[in-house]
């Protein structure tokens, strides 16, 4: 009986995992095909019927907002995964200079699904692309190809009331979850003078992290927790009259820890919930 029990066991997780490797490649494709149509019929349609340049920017990011939001529902309801937002109510404000961590692939659909006004550097690759050259164009995102114009263009982007959405690692984390931030991110910061609003993201099992291919999916659903935490004041790294170059340093040591401990202080949280609910049963 305990041998049938556990085939039976084995037999629903076989199931379930061809059933989200399937999902998953499915939600992707989704994904392809809707970046294809919004450049081939939704932007090519905003051009005709919105004249002004930045309400043709400012409708085409929420296009793409509600699109993501759809894609992140699409693969809840597929049973891929699971999320919560933490602290979302820091997000309703403009202007803000985002800055998180990078653990998967699609970090960067779930912060665009729920910040308003968003913008934010992209691979110059993806402005080649036939599936995502024509929204991250008509959004009027950033290219990182810029070179040194890339700093001041961020800066503009947010003293023009965007939230700009930065991954200071510049890639996904590694596999050995070892935080590197590049400096970019915190030169915009103290050049630009903004505080910066720390945004969390943790995955459980983990999933499409750096050198995983999609269909490489985890013994369950992943469930995503995107923790938005109160703003870190630029003015204890620049108030002291320090260089910028000094500063921006300094700042970007400070995250770097503080970006780590996050993760750790989560999954201690969680493994002690873990225990206290084995000993509970």
């Amino acid at each position: 009986m305990a041998g049938a029990g556990a085939g039976r066991v084995m037999m629903r997780e076989a199931v379930s995992r061809c059933w989200r490797i399937f999902a998953t490649g499915l939600s992707f494709a989704s994904f392809g095909l809707g970046g294809l149509f919004l450049r081939l019929v939704v932007f090519p349609g905003l051009n005709v019927f919105v004249r002004q340049p930045q309400d043709r920017v400012a409708c085409s990011r929420e296009v793409i907002r509600l699109t993501f939001r759809a894609f992140v529902g699409w693969m809840c309801l597929l049973g891929v995964m699971r999320y919560e937002i933490v602290g979302r109510e820091r997000l309703e404000r403009r202007g803000l200079l985002i800055l998180a961590n990078h653990p998967t692939l699609i970090d960067t659909v779930f912060l665009m699904a729920f910040v308003k006004h968003a913008g934010c550097i992209v691979k110059g690759g993806l402005w080649q692309n036939p599936f995502t050259r024509g929204p991250v164009r008509a959004a009027g995102y950033l290219n990182n190809d810029k070179g040194v114009d890339l700093l001041s263009d961020c800066i503009a982007s947010l003293r023009g009331g965007d939230n700009l959405i930065i991954f200071p690692e510049g890639t996904r984390t590694p596999a050995s979850g070892a935080i590197e931030l590049k400096r970019g991110a915190a030169n915009v910061a103290v050049r630009g003078e903004r505080d910066v609003t720390p945004v969390i993201i943790t995955c459980e099992p983990m999933t499409l992290g750096k050198g995983e291919k999609w269909w490489q999916v985890p013994p369950r659903f992943a469930q995503f927790r995107i923790e938005v935490r109160d703003d870190i004041k630029i003015d204890r790294f620049v108030g002291n009259g320090e260089m910028e170059s000094v500063a921006a340093r300094q700042l970007t040591k400070y995250l770097e820890t503080y970006f780590t401990e996050g993760k750790q202080q989560y999954a201690t949280t969680r493994s002690e919930g873990t225990d206290h609910r084995r000993a509970a049963t």
